[in-house]
């Protein structure tokens, strides 16, 4: 039987993957090269993001958009995040993060590059594993060196 991770925060679970996957991404990147690494690096968090959407949709009885605004919620555990919400609605979640220790934890580690990809890529895929009619919009993010990062995820037609 597999442990319940989720009594662990994902600010915590995060730095116990890139522990472990950063110098793994390290060893690869020498093997293959950056760009083949990361990509394959990326197929593999965008699966894995998938799975997590689709179980969280599994636990909360339901894939709603009202289901997915309980999400920030689980994101912002143990002040991983401080968020500015500007709506939400039946079809719509809103907000923007102004203050994100992901990001900061990465680059404490030395990874700040990987954060990219090992948390931020996950956002979308996992909006889509916990509901295919969701999209995600965001232009910019504090790991890549905005000053904040804004959401919007909305239910297409």
């Amino acid at each position: 039987m597999a442990a319940d991770l989720t009594k662990i925060e994902l600010l915590t679970r995060r730095e116990i993957e890139a522990r472990t996957a950063g110098p793994l991404i390290e060893q690869f990147t020498q093997a293959m090269g950056k760009d083949k690494a990361l990509a394959e690096v990326d197929k593999v968090v965008q699966r894995l993001a998938e799975e997590a959407g689709a179980q969280f949709a599994q636990a909360l009885g339901g894939n709603t958009m009202e289901h997915f605004h309980k999400a920030p919620e689980i994101w912002k555990q143990g002040g991983a995040l401080e968020i500015e919400l500007e709506q939400m609605d039946k079809d719509k979640l809103v907000f923007k993060v102004t203050r994100c220790r992901y990001a900061e934890m990465y680059r404490d580690l030395g990874y700040e590059e990987l954060g990219q990809v090992l948390s931020c890529g996950r956002d979308a895929a996992f909006a889509k594993g916990f509901n295919p009619g969701i999209q995600m919009t965001r232009t910019t993010t504090i790991m890549s060196g905005g000053p904040y990062c804004d959401f919007k995820f909305e239910l297409g037609s």
